[in-house]
C-alpha cells in the first residue's frame, strides 16, 4: 500500500502542476452548478459545464484543464444530500480516478465533519491496485502522494491515523485474498500471520495436522486430507491489561475449492481462491484493533485448509467427529466451509467469550438471494443488534436473514448427530448453512455468522471505494463491533 500524505486546510492551496483539484457537480433547476469551494473556479465560469462533459450523475469524473498546468477534477455528486456513505464513495471513485497526479485538493464545500473524515476514509480505500504476477513493464504505478483536504471541520491527526490503520488492513486483506492460489496454501498464510503479527504483541498458535489429529478437529482434517499441502488452523490472540470482554473471531480459510470429491464445474471453480476471505478477514481485523489500541480480548480462529479431490480425499457419506465431539454425516464435500468452521466455533466457545462472530463465504445461496454487494447476517438476536449497528456505522452492507426452525429438520442423519447438507433441497440454502453452524455454539453464547459470499469479491468493474477483485468487505464492520463493546466509541 502506497502511503498517502494527508494535509487538512481551511483554504485551498495555489494552483500548481500535476495536482488535481476535486469539485462537485450538481443539478440545479436543470442547469449544472459547482458545489460551492473556496478553489478559485473562474476560469471555469465562462464555461457550460455540460458541455465542458461534466455530469451530476453520481461519481462520474470529467477532467479539464485549470490554470498553472493543474487540473480540475469535476466529480458528480447525484441529487441527493451529500451524507458519510456517498462521501465515502465518492473518495473511493476519486482515488482511482486521480492515482496518476503527484497531488490531490479534495474540496466538496460545507461538508458535516463525519462527511469529510467518510471521504478522506473512502480516497485511502479506494486507492489500491493488486499487480500481483504482472511484470513491470505491465505495471503503472501510482503517483498520488499527497491529499490536501479543504474543510474548516477540526480533524486531528489521531482520526486520520485510526483512517489509515483501517485502510492498511484492508488492503492487506485484499492482497491476500488477490494471492493466486498456487502462492496461498495453508503453510504459506501461516506464515503471512506470523511477519503480519510482528512487533504487535499478539500470541499466535499454529496447530499442524498432527497437533489437529491428537486434538480432534476432525473437520478441518477431513477437508484438507485431500491436499498435498495439509491444513492448519491459526489462533491470533490480542489481550490487553485491563480488557473485561472477549470477542472471538472465527474465519473460514479455505485457501482453494475444488469442491472435493463433489466437484465444482470447471467455471464455477475459477475464483475460488476467494473462499479464504473469512481467515483473512478475522487476521487483519486483529491487527487493526491491536494498532487502534482497544481495550477488548480478541480471538481469531483462522480454519485453514485446501479443499481437493484425490485418493486421500474425505467421501460423501463420511462421517467425521468434530472438535466439540458431535459427529457430522458429510453427504456432499462441497460444503466444507461449514465443516472447518464447526472446528473453529468449537474452539472459540472453550474460552467462553462474551461475543463469537464468524465470517465466510459460505454458500451461493447468499448471493442468489442478496445479490452481490449485501452480506447475510444470522444469529441470536442481540449479536445480530450489535453486528447491524456496527455494519451501519462502518458504511457497510448486512441483510438480517432468519433461521427458521423447520429448517433444522433437513440436516438430520440417521447415522451422526447432523448432515452437512440435505441433498435436493436448494430452499433457504443460506438460512441451512446458518442453522448448521448454531449446532456449534451453546444458545447462552452470543453468536453471528456473517455470509459474505456475495460482497467478499467484486468480478465486476470497481465501483466506489470498492475495486475489482477481493473487496475487504466487513473488516470495518468487524472493528466497529470491538469499539462498542469496549465502550471505546
Amino acid at each position: 500500500m502506497t502511503t498517502l500524505k494527508i494535509t487538512v486546510a481551511a483554504k485551498a492551496p495555489a494552483f500548481k502542476k500535476d495536482t488535481a483539484f476535486l469539485l462537485g457537480v450538481k443539478e440545479q433547476s436543470k442547469n449544472l452548478q459547482l458545489t460551492k469551494s473556496s478553489v478559485d473556479s473562474t476560469a471555469l465560469a465562462k464555461h457550460d459545464l455540460e458541455q465542458l462533459g461534466a455530469s451530476a450523475n453520481f461519481e462520474s469524473i470529467t477532467k479539464v484543464a485549470a490554470p498553472n498546468g493543474a487540473v480540475f477534477a469535476l466529480i458528480g455528486v447525484g441529487a441527493e444530500k451529500l451524507d458519510e456513505d456517498k462521501a465515502r464513495n465518492l473518495g473511493g471513485a476519486a482515488a482511482r480516478s486521480l492515482r496518476g497526479f503527484a497531488e490531490a485538493v479534495l474540496d466538496l464545500g460545507a461538508l458535516s465533519k463525519t462527511s469529510a473524515l467518510a471521504l478522506i476514509e473512502g480516497f485511502q480505500l479506494g486507492f489500491y491496485e493488486y499487480n500481483g504476477k504482472k511484470s513491470k513493464a505491465s505495471i503503472k504505478p501510482a503517483k498520488l502522494s499527497k491529499i490536501t483536504l479543504v474543510t474548516d471541520a477540526k480533524i486531528t491527526a489521531k482520526e486520520l491515523s485510526e483512517i489509515a490503520v483501517l485502510a492498511t488492513a484492508v488492503h492487506t486483506t485484499r492482497d491476500l485474498v488477490n494471492t493466486p492460489p498456487n502462492d496461498m496454501y495453508p503453510a504459506s498464510m501461516v506464515k503471512a500471520v506470523q511477519s503480519g503479527v510482528k512487533g504487535l504483541g499478539l500470541k499466535v498458535q499454529v496447530w499442524d495436522e498432527k497437533a489437529l489429529a491428537k486434538e480432534g478437529f476432525g473437520g478441518i482434517l477431513a477437508v484438507g486430507m485431500g491436499s498435498s499441502r495439509p491444513p492448519r488452523l491459526v489462533k491470533i490472540e490480542y489481550k490487553p491489561k485491563g480488557a473485561t470482554k472477549h470477542l472471538a473471531l472465527v474465519g473460514k480459510g479455505i485457501t482453494f475449492d475444488t469442491g472435493g470429491l463433489s466437484l465444482k464445474p470447471a467455471e464455477s471453480m475459477v475464483g475460488m481462491k476467494y473462499d479464504m476471505t473469512g481467515a483473512a478477514t478475522a487476521f487483519q481485523s486483529v491487527v487493526a484493533i491491536s494498532k487502534l489500541g482497544l481495550p477488548i480480548h480478541v480471538t481469531a480462529w483462522l480454519c485453514l485448509a485446501e479443499n481437493m479431490p484425490s485418493s486421500t480425499a474425505q467421501r460423501p457419506d463420511d462421517v467425521i467427529r468434530i472438535r466439540n465431539g458431535k459427529t457430522v454425516e458429510v453427504l456432499n464435500t462441497d460444503a466444507e466451509g461449514r465443516l472447518v468452521l464447526a472446528d473453529g466455533l468449537s474452539a472459540a466457545v472453550e474460552t467462553k467469550p462474551d461475543l463469537i462472530i464468524d465470517i465466510a463465504t459460505l454458500t451461493g445461496a447468499a448471493t442468489i438471494a442478496l445479490g452481490n454487494r449485501y452480506a447475510g447476517l444470522m444469529g441470536a438476536a442481540k449479536a445480530v443488534r450489535v453486528v447491524e449497528a456496527a455494519a451501519e456505522k462502518a458504511g457497510e452492507l448486512v441483510w438480517h436473514m432468519p433461521l427458521p426452525a423447520e429448517l433444522r429438520a433437513l440436516l438430520n442423519s440417521e447415522v451422526a448427530d447432523i448432515a452437512n447438507v440435505k441433498i435436493g433441497n436448494r430452499a433457504g440454502g443460506m438460512l441451512v448453512g446458518g442453522h448448521f453452524l448454531r449446532e456449534f455454539v451453546p444458545v447462552e453464547i452470543d453468536w453471528a455468522h456473517l455470509d459474505i459470499a456475495g460482497p467478499a469479491d467484486n468480478s465486476a468493474a470497481a465501483y466506489g471505494y470498492t475495486p475489482k477483485g477481493g473487496t475487504g468487505v466487513i473488516l470495518r464492520t468487524l472493528v466497529s463491533v470491538a469499539q462498542h463493546l469496549s465502550g471505546n466509541k
